[in-house]
């Protein structure tokens, strides 16, 4: 069995690539009703548990095609409790939605395991609250308590690692952090920026890479940027080039449209963006902090986003 903590992103120098925008791809594109955005709901039947292993397979092939590495994000994004019970499940669910999906991320990684070198399976925990808003912006002690359900429920199964992603803030973000603590897996915290590159909550990337090192006892493997246009992000990578912190940052997950989050909000189309110069955007980050090791895509990117973006940083 491979580590993550000796031969995955945090340590390795290969790339790894994930996929893309799950939800938006599900409803935009393949017709899928999803309440609340709750990809887990299609394990309910033989075609919605389909849909979710086409998709992760398609990914799988471009790492194949590609000769990259490969990270399984399970589609766990609304199954902690308090969204389990919005969608109409009881909280007693939570466990068995968690551990469900993350059986069938097993299932596709013995699947591909002779054709992609390294196969590592994560975790998904989203925010309590909205992945745009950081309103329900609780303490890290109240988050670790909370998030420790749906940890506590990866643990046994097991996978590879934890991945907190669209974090809004500090204090939730350090939380899920202590909870992974909790039960010794590794974790990566990745956060949600505004156009402006800061979070939702107005923290700097600096302020809260540095705070969630400082607080958590074994910090995170490595940090992640989600839910954010590269234009939106580029400028402050580019600022703190020489600054310790920015070697924390090795995934990147774009969205595809440069609009902000409050018009995305708005939009009742998909806006895919321009892949080609998605790509290209990709091409130049990943030549510019060769410490990037992971990449996918977030609101909006599909399939062909992530094919781009492999071919580019595989030429650049």
């Amino acid at each position: 069995m491979q580590d993550i903590l000796t031969t995955g992103p945090g340590s390795s120098a290969e790339v790894f690539l994930t996929d893309g925008g799950l939800e938006t791809t599900l409803i935009f594109l393949e017709g899928f009703d999803l309440p609340s955005f709750a990809a887990f709901d299609l394990f309910n039947d033989e075609a919605g548990y389909q849909a979710l292993r086409n998709y992760y397979v398609r990914y799988l092939n471009i790492a194949k095609e590609h000769n990259f590495n490969f990270i399984l994000e399970t589609p766990t994004w609304r199954a902690n409790p308090d969204w389990v019970e919005k969608v109409g499940y009881s909280r007693s669910a939570t466990t068995e939605i968690n551990q469900n999906a993350a059986r069938l991320m097993e299932d596709l990684k013995q699947e591909f395991s002779s054709d992609i070198d390294r196969i590592f399976i994560s975790g998904c925990i989203g925010p309590r609250g909205d992945g745009y808003q950081p309103e329900t912006n609780i303490p890290s002690t109240e988050a670790r308590a909370y998030h420790a359900e749906q940890v506590q429920a990866f643990q046994k199964v097991p996978v590879d690692m934890i991945s907190a992603i669209t974090m809004t803030n500090i204090e939730e973000a350090t939380g899920v952090a202590l909870a992974a603590n909790d039960a010794k897996l590794p974790v990566v915290i990745s956060f949600t920026v505004e156009t402006d590159g800061r979070l939702p909550s107005g923290a700097s990337l600096k302020e809260a890479i540095e705070s969630v090192d400082k607080i958590v006892e074994t910090p995170p493997i490595y940090y992640m940027i989600n839910c954010a246009h590269p234009t939106h992000f580029a400028g402050i990578l580019d600022a703190g080039k020489d600054q310790p912190w920015i070697q924390r940052v090795k995934g990147l997950r774009s969205n595809a449209s440069k609009k902000s989050h409050a018009e995305l909000d708005e939009s009742t189309e998909l806006d895919r963006g321009t892949v080609g110069e998605f790509g290209a955007d990709h091409q130049r980050l990943a030549g510019a902090f060769s410490h990037l090791r992971v990449f996918g895509g977030c609101c909006g990117t599909d399939d062909e986003h992530v094919r781009e973006i492999a071919k580019a940083i595989k030429s650049h």
